[in-house]
């Protein structure tokens, strides 16, 4: 499923190193909640694929981490925005109505 969202989303294939360390930062997340591995990378490759529905991305630095506090738990998405000539046009071709 994620060499199909690669493809979608114009990510070259990901080094030997890369994958290693993705799939470690999983590893240790799953260890810190209940949450699989393979949830995880599905959670992942779902924000990615709805937020690149809406506004141009940098798919290849997007991060996602998890932050454990005193009392919760956070999933953190750290999302680079591609800056465009247009910066009212959302990605889906609509645009934005400008704040009052």
């Amino acid at each position: 499923m994620t060499n199909w969202f690669d493809r979608l989303l114009g990510r070259a294939p990901a080094t030997a190193a890369q994958t290693a360390k993705e799939r470690l930062q999983l590893v240790l997340i799953h260890d810190r909640t209940d949450l699989s591995p393979a949830v995880l990378e599905t959670i992942k490759d779902e924000i990615i694929a709805v937020i690149a529905r809406h506004v141009d991305i940098d798919a290849e630095g997007v991060e996602i981490n998890l932050s454990q506090g005193q009392r919760q738990n956070r999933l953190i998405a750290d999302i680079p925005l591609l800056v465009t000539g247009n910066a009212h046009n959302n990605g889906s071709g609509a645009r934005r109505r400008p704040r009052k």
